[in-house]
């Protein structure tokens, strides 16, 4: 999978928490709509 600048982002799934709830979800669902993706690496993991 290669990402580029200015490229659409390929499609993926993931876990997302939602109103409350740990839910999967696809790039896709949100197909045409504005979409931020932001990610923490290492947020979660023994320091």
């Amino acid at each position: 999978m290669a990402v580029k600048v200015g490229k659409p982002a390929p499609d993926f799934e993931t876990k997302a928490y939602i109103n409350g709830e740990i839910k999967k979800v696809k790039l896709s669902d949100y197909y045409g709509q504005w979409v931020m993706l932001y990610f923490y690496p290492g947020d979660f993991t023994f320091v």
